[in-house]
């Protein structure tokens, strides 16, 4: 189904911006992260707990309903440049959590950058993202957690945050796999992070 392409920006000034990043089952932009595990060292092994993945991925259509109208969102290459730099600005590399709520991840990000092949920045090994992708790294805290990833309970990362919507003059048919109960997860997710955020605000 052929849908309206809307921009998404952020407006730091008018409090527009991610706030944080969510561990989740099923990320809107269908990239998984990468668990990593220590390397065996004599007769045992101690797990470091690390992930590393896509928190961004430019220009990715991603469905959307806004006052019972479907849309696919995007952002672009400068607004995810735009969008790490605030993060890290502000300081809200503790700020995550479980599936959108106010569960806490017990965990931080402690790594952060944005794709460049032009300056030898790529994507991690397993990790299709294009130019201009945000990777974050994260150290989880949380065992309960931790094994929900191992299990494949969780799977990958997801922003949340207010955003400015620009129209633009194209159509799009997401060229997307996600199937519906995922789509519909993913809209649930949203709304309910938008709701949070404004509530927070006012």
């Amino acid at each position: 189904m052929k849908l309206p392409l809307i921009e998404l920006k952020i407006d730091e000034a008018n409090e527009s911006f991610v706030s944080a990043i969510a561990l989740v089952e099923s990320p809107a932009i269908e990239s998984d992260f990468i668990a990593f595990n220590q390397v065996k060292n004599f007769a045992f092994s101690d797990e470091k707990m690390e992930l590393l993945g896509a928190a961004m991925i430019p220009d990715k259509p991603i469905y959307r309903t806004n006052n019972g109208g479907g849309f696919y969102a995007v952002f672009s290459k400068d607004t995810i440049r735009q969008i790490a730099q605030v993060f890290a600005q502000k300081g809200l590399f503790n700020n995550t959590n479980i599936e959108h709520t106010i569960i806490p991840a017990d965990s931080y990000v402690y790594q952060s950058y944005i794709t460049d092949q032009s300056k030898g920045i790529s994507a991690p090994t397993g990790i299709e993202a294009p130019d201009g992708s945000w990777i974050v790294g994260v150290k989880v805290n949380n065992d309960s957690v931790w094994q929900a990833i191992k299990k494949g309970q969780i799977k990958g990362f997801s922003v949340e945050g207010v955003f400015s919507l620009f129209p633009t003059d194209q159509i799009s048919d997401g060229s997307s796999s996600i199937d519906d109960a995922e789509l519909s997860k993913a809209i649930k997710e949203f709304n309910a992070a938008l709701f949070r955020v404004n509530k927070n605000n006012s």
